[in-house]
């Protein structure tokens, strides 16, 4: 009698930080389509100095079909609880989704169908932005909050966490883990997985995918916007200096304070358009973050921000 073959598996790695939006993302991926042939479990890791998410998971894990293991993992660095949700896993697979989005019904067997069809090592998703009524007109029109991989010559060279599935065999991703440095700066995913590509893990895409993400009032602002796209110049920029000096170092700080001037002289010709023209101003704000990063100034700090009540703003 031929025995019956073991399924494969695969946990989805939820960061977590005070978000009661985690009742939401967990309800989500326990009401999806789970994809034949695999074991799915979910690991919440708890990021916050205190663990305040425990009870909260304890009382959905009896509620939920999906099994959720808990882990704490201080304190306010998302690297830390990125890797805690790497070394808890033993599956074949690791997703990631935000502790702020929901999954649609077919995010996981879509991400999965194609890991199979692509053999890549990582395999990303597209993140809908959902605006409240309040969101300025411009932003829900140009929708810039939206998330999509980036093409260069063919290919997707790096990534995000926001929606990805990770196939923890291969070679590229064999005890890889996010850079404790970039925790608190954000860009801990580009870097991991600029450096992935670089180690020849192909990074696929699945249209289908999708994940949906309300952008609270504190992001649907200009100045938000500003300061994300300047850090992920940053990260850029650092990430291009790193393998690059001399000459090769000037070009590179010349040809991105070109691309800059470019994008602000833009504005001028579509100043009476806010979508094109705020889309032109970002773009050059990018541009300058490329240049500081290029040039090693220290990279903004986005996260792990002290509370209100300990005198400071809420950790993003």
């Amino acid at each position: 009698m031929a025995t019956q073959a073991k399924n494969r598996s695969i946990d989805i790695g939820v960061c977590t930080f005070r978000r009661p939006e985690l009742a939401d993302t967990l309800r989500s991926l326990d009401a999806m389509q789970l994809p034949a042939g695999f074991d799915v479990s979910i690991i919440v890791a708890d990021n916050d100095d205190t663990p305040t998410a425990r009870d909260l998971v304890a009382a959905l894990s009896r509620e939920l079909t999906v099994p959720i293991h808990y882990r704490h993992a201080p304190a306010r660095n998302i690297s830390i609880a990125r890797n805690a949700c790497l070394d808890a896993s033993t599956a074949d697979f690791v997703a990631f989704i935000d502790d702020d989005e929901t999954a649609t019904p077919s995010w996981l067997a879509e991400l999965v169908a194609m890991a199979q069809q692509s053999g890549a090592a990582a395999v990303l998703g597209p993140v809908r932005a959902r605006y409240r009524p309040d969101a300025p007109d411009w932003m829900r029109r140009g929708d810039f909050h939206s998330t999509l991989p980036v093409w260069v010559r063919g290919e997707i060279q790096t990534g995000y966490t926001c929606n990805v599935l990770l196939r923890t065999g291969s070679d590229s991703l064999r005890g890889r883990r996010f850079s404790l440095a970039r925790g608190q700066t954000g860009g801990e995913d580009t870097e991991f997985f600029d450096q992935m590509h670089k180690a020849g893990g192909r990074i696929a895409f699945a249209p289908e995918a999708w994940i949906d993400e309300v952008v609270p009032r504190s992001r649907a602002a200009f100045d938000w916007l500003g300061r994300r796209r300047f850090r992920v110049g940053q990260t850029h920029g650092h990430l291009l200096g790193s393998s690059t000096s001399g000459i090769g170092l000037v070009k590179q700080v010349g040809l991105a304070s070109a691309k800059a001037i470019y994008c602000f002289a833009s504005v001028l010709p579509v100043v009476i358009s806010p979508v094109r023209r705020n889309r032109s101003v970002l773009r050059g704000i990018m541009h300058v973050g490329v240049v500081s990063g290029l040039v090693g100034i220290r990279e903004i700090r986005l996260y792990g921000q002290p509370t209100p009540r300990e005198g400071g703003k809420r950790a993003a």
